[in-house]
């Protein structure tokens, strides 16, 4: 399974940035799909999920009402749209994948992408 996360970039603060992530090798729709992000000298942590389906979304508090995570099953790609960018949102965010995490903890997911920068400038 090959990853590919696409659209970072600078945006000013309350800005919007969507990032994409391609998946190939594998059926798309049999893997869960999830953002990870990691700030210089912090781990990485969860940013959003989807199921398979694409039914239900999980996100972490600190992103909850400003991010939305969807996908296409059709286009092998999961996105992510980020409203009202905050400073304590820049990092490198990373597109995760598998089949059956247990959790929403980055070493639950065996496939990752290259991780695509964003810096929110004040």
């Amino acid at each position: 399974v090959q990853l590919q996360a696409s659209g970072g970039g600078l945006v000013q603060v309350g800005g919007s940035l969507g990032l994409s992530c391609v998946v190939s090798g594998r059926t798309f729709s049999s893997y869960v799909m999830g953002w990870f992000r990691q700030a210089p000298g912090k781990e990485r942590e969860f940013v959003a999920a989807i199921t398979r389906s694409g039914g239900s979304t999980y996100y972490a508090d600190s992103v909850k009402g400003r991010f939305a995570i969807s996908r296409d099953n059709a286009r092998s790609t999961v996105y992510l749209q980020m409203n009202s960018l905050k400073p304590e949102d820049t990092a490198v965010y990373y597109c995760a994948g598998d089949r059956a995490p247990r959790q929403y903890f980055p070493y639950e997911f065996g496939y990752w992408g290259q991780g695509t920068q964003v810096t929110v400038s004040s």
